[in-house]
């Protein structure tokens, strides 16, 4: 793997900032106002944290600090599937939506366990960071 000069060059963090951009476009301006300080406070703040975590993870020198980040942001992106559910069931968003987004938010966890799996081979090796 390569070294990679920003956070915004890992391709975990690009798919996680492309669910967060879908989830402002598809889900946020669709709930009703009565949800506006509760689902959608939950899913923007889980979908904020999501890539978030991952760029303070990659802010971390040293390898064996930046895997918390990155477990954050993979429980980040497994809570936004819950919201997900939420939002399908109160028939705020359609099934094919739903469908969508939460293959999309899976397909952004393997990613991000596969960053997380050379993490630990290179903190198990005992580099100490990037």
């Amino acid at each position: 793997m390569e070294k990679h000069d920003s956070f915004e060059d890992l391709v975990c963090w690009q798919k996680a900032y492309e669910l967060k951009t879908d989830i402002k476009r598809i889900v946020l301006d669709k709930l009703p106002k009565p949800e506006r300080f509760e689902l959608y406070s939950q899913i923007q703040s889980a979908s904020r944290s999501a890539t978030a975590n991952i760029a303070e993870g990659w802010g971390r020198f040293h390898y064996l600090d930046s895997r918390k980040f990155y477990y954050n942001s993979r429980g980040s992106l497994a809570e936004i599937i819950d919201h997900l559910i939420e939002a399908r069931d109160c028939g705020y968003i359609s099934l094919e939506e739903f469908d969508c987004l939460k293959s999309q938010t899976l397909s952004a966890i393997r990613v991000l366990n596969g960053y997380i799996k050379y993490v630990k081979k290179k903190a198990d090796s005992g580099e100490k960071g990037y």
